[in-house]
């Protein structure tokens, strides 16, 4: 690894991973590890790139940790996440110097999210829950459950992951899959259909899979009208933002059978332990881990050294979502 620590007003890079584990980078700058301590690790006025801290004892970090040093960093000029959604970092875009650019890590979550997707839809559908508590009982429950074969997939929110989430879909032999995005365009596997068109789709679909980045477009996007609009017994797996839902509204969807869900976020996030959305019927929960994989690190690693590169060559960065005026 290349790090030069000469100087005490060197311009550095603050990195949320590990210095030995990332390898070689680039000359020119120094760099620190911090993952969002108490302390920093050295001036923040110095920081010129800002590689956002993750997750620590298995947990997300939270807006209040990622934004906390922000108001510091006086000649910044890069904001690297490293999640896919930059909700949490968006509201922090006035506090950044004007001309700094906050990027998404676009690609670095698509696999596994992809995975976890899947993975929920055919847990719920098959009711492997339900297989895993009659274990725990010492019971033997057969049952006839429902297939994702022949079944009728929609997409809400078509970027990289959503794609990732229907190419692990292929071999599933599903009817059909049907794509919404914010704008309509047209890719090799068929049309994505504008958000507009996604009441008329969603009494189509068997499966609902979110996956919108969160905005205020998207916020409560399936609230109860749309929620009425899903056919009886569809299942909706959200691995998006908890707030792309409305949570009421699934409660009492969920309450009288007619949905089921799968959900890898909530609002509120975390679920605090008397939340009525832990016994509900018919949901399956997971604690935000679409991300949280063996994938992770290594992708990561290599998306912080390519954006640091960039930087030292003078380029742009990949993955611009939002700059400072």
């Amino acid at each position: 690894m290349t790090a030069d620590h000469s100087g005490a007003d060197r311009p550095m890079a603050w990195l949320p991973l590990p210095l030995e584990e990332l390898g070689e980078l680039p000359g020119g700058l120094e760099y620190a590890y911090w993952n969002g301590e108490d302390d920093y690790p050295a001036d923040p006025g110095r920081c010129v790139f800002y590689a956002v801290p993750y997750a620590a004892h298995g947990r997300l970090h939270g807006p209040e940790v990622c934004a906390r040093p922000l108001p510091l960093m006086r000649n910044l000029r890069v904001v690297q996440a490293l999640t896919a959604g930059v909700d949490h970092l968006l509201p922090a875009l006035p506090l950044l110097p004007p001309g700094a650019v906050l990027c998404n890590a676009r690609g670095l979550h698509d696999a596994s999210t992809a995975e976890l997707a899947l993975a929920l839809t055919l847990a719920s559908l098959r009711d492997i829950p339900g297989f895993s508590r009659a274990q725990g009982a010492g019971e033997w429950r057969p049952g006839f459950q429902p297939a994702l074969a022949d079944k009728s997939v929609l997409i809400v929110g078509y970027g990289s992951i959503g794609s990732a989430i229907e190419d692990r879909l292929a071999p599933f032999e599903c009817a059909r899959v049907a794509r919404v995005a914010r704008s309509p365009r047209t890719t090799l596997r068929g049309p994505v259909h504008p958000v507009t068109e996604l009441p008329r789709l969603l009494p189509e679909a068997d499966v609902v899979i979110l996956v919108a980045p969160l905005t205020e477009e998207t916020r409560g996007l399936m609230g109860a009208a749309n929620l009425a609009r899903m056919k009886d017994g569809a299942l909706l797996v959200n691995v998006a933002r908890g707030a792309v839902v409305d949570t009421g509204a699934l409660l009492a969807e969920l309450r009288t059978g007619r949905l089921r869900a799968a959900l890898d976020v909530t609002d509120p996030e975390p679920l605090p332990p008397d939340h009525p959305l832990w016994t509900a019927p018919g949901v399956l929960i997971t604690p935000h881990v679409g991300g949280a994989s063996s994938a992770f690190t290594p992708r990561a690693q290599a998306l912080i050294r390519g954006q640091l590169a960039r930087f030292m060559l003078d380029e742009p960065p990949l993955n611009v979502v939002a700059s400072a005026s």
